[in-house]
């Protein structure tokens, strides 16, 4: 039975909650735009943080009592066996939270975009940066990797940057020689990425110093992955290429049409891979080196086919095609083996607009997000954001519309699921500032709500304790638990 409701334009969080405040200043200015000016592409800086930057808090505003807890420690017995039973859980406990902080892999483990983490809200803001104030609007910003104590991530104006999780110092940054619309990869030693300068980089994480690159003939805006000895990415309408991870190409696979491409590995798979023409894209394996099946353009008629997400024998994705007064949105479900349909489900966008020059600019917004229209998978669910002003849950096996839920703007970023809620931003218009929202991921019941500078642009990050996303507005936030 399917589940519809509605939520009002309001400019207030939700539940009344009031978040903490950490400004990150630089002295003697405000931000990062103009701090390297004698910058130049292909150079690291190192950032001396402690004299360049400092940090004001703002007092914590109350919250509702029912999100207090007792966290009153346990009465412990004083036998030695159970202090060390204790010892044991501790040791046991802090290194499964220090595995959860990680974020290295686009989407998380299958690309449902489901993180291990058990984050409850109301969250606070720990600190955010403005990358790049009084720039334009920005049309990506995506996905970071979490490894440890650092973030890593790119960005517009063509850095790419190492970040301080707790306390949003910059560790160091390189300049590449374009915008960067590309989402990392990092490993024990190194971190990935692809500039629109048409180059993939990999940088030393400790130092952000250029460890190797490698030349393309087109631009790189796609997800970067390792996956066993190979590094993969893809360059616009060029080919999806395969290095060893000292930078020497493999092999590589024509991409004679497909721009702003994402992939995914599974079981050595490739979901999708591009084949000689433009229309043939499907599964392929990367041993054997041939494709598994191709996706029926004919049966769909789209224009863009999202990142792809696997559950069991089920492979997931979501299609848009632009009409005269809104988008044609749809959800599909493979047997990821055979590709046989399994099933799929069609829904006209619902926008508060029609005007079709500002649908087409809606549209084409989007396009530049790399997970747009990307899904989660939950339990016996599947759910979409992006498109329109809904989140919609399907039942994962039969395509059954089980919840709805419409808010008074389009969604601005893709979903991610922790701990049985689902967060993804909201657009905002002239009268509703844009927003980060959390629902509950079994009834699209809205849960929590804070206002964000700028529209979120990509699925937020989960990251043990943190929530990590970038805005349009070139701000990148990290939140946290308020409790």
């Amino acid at each position: 039975m399917t589940k519809r409701t509605s939520i009002g334009k309001t400019k207030t969080n939700n539940n009344g909650n009031k978040i903490i405040t950490t400004l990150l200043r630089r002295q003697g200015g405000s931000g990062l735009g103009k701090t390297f000016p004698e910058f130049s592409a292909g150079e690291t800086q190192q950032i001396d943080y402690q004299t360049r930057f400092k940090i004001n808090a703002e007092a914590r505003r109350r919250v509702p009592q029912e999100f207090f807890r007792d966290r009153s420690p346990p009465a412990f017995t004083k036998t030695f066996l159970y202090t060390l039973l204790c010892l044991i859980c501790f040791c046991f406990l802090f290194n499964a939270c220090s595995r959860s902080s990680d974020w290295v892999q686009f989407r998380g483990e299958g690309g449902r975009g489901v993180s291990s983490s058990r984050i409850t809200p109301p969250l606070g803001l720990k600190w955010k940066i403005n990358l790049q104030p009084d720039s334009e609007k920005i049309r990506s910003l995506n996905p970071p990797v979490v490894i440890g104590d650092t973030i890593y991530f790119g960005s517009d104006d063509g850095n790419f940057y190492a970040l301080d999780v707790e306390s949003g110092f910059m560790r160091w940054v390189f300049k590449s020689g374009a915008e960067i619309n590309s989402i990392p990869y990092a490993d024990d030693e190194q971190v990935y990425f692809g500039s629109k300068d048409g180059k993939l980089y990999a940088l030393s994480r400790e130092t952000g110093q250029e460890i190797w690159s490698f030349r393309t003939r087109s631009q790189i805006n796609s997800q970067v992955t390792r996956y066993g000895d190979y590094i993969i990415f893809v360059g616009d309408a060029d080919a999806v290429y395969f290095l060893s991870p000292e930078g020497d190409e493999q092999f590589r696979l024509d991409n004679p049409g497909w721009y702003n491409y994402t992939f995914l590995m599974a079981d050595d798979v490739m979901y999708m891979g591009t084949g000689p023409r433009t229309e043939l894209i499907g599964p392929y394996d990367i041993n054997k080196r041939e494709f598994l099946w191709f996706l029926g353009f004919q049966e769909i008629e789209a224009v863009w086919y999202s990142f792809s997400a696997v559950h069991g024998d089920l492979l997931f994705m979501g299609t848009a095609d632009v009409l005269f007064y809104g988008l044609n949105l749809g959800y599909h479900a493979y047997n990821r083996h055979t590709g046989e349909l399994v099933w799929r489900e069609y829904r006209e966008s619902v926008l508060n607009f029609d005007d079709p020059e500002i649908v087409w600019n809606y549209f084409m917004r989007n396009l530049h997000i790399l997970d747009f229209m990307a899904p989660t998978v939950w339990k016996d669910l599947v759910i979409f954001t992006g498109g329109d002003n809904c989140a919609r849950g399907f039942d994962a096996k039969t395509g059954e519309l089980r919840w709805e839920m419409e808010f008074g703007s389009p969604v601005s970023s893709a979903p991610t699921i922790a701990s049985n809620r689902v967060y993804f931003g909201l657009m905002g218009d002239d009268d509703t500032p844009p927003s980060l929202v959390c629902i509950s991921a079994r009834n699209g019941r809205l849960q929590w709500q804070m206002e964000t500078e700028g529209s979120i642009l990509s699925a937020p990050v989960i990251a043990g304790k943190r929530v990590i996303f970038g805005t349009d507005k070139s701000v990148f936030y990290v939140l946290e638990e308020v409790f």
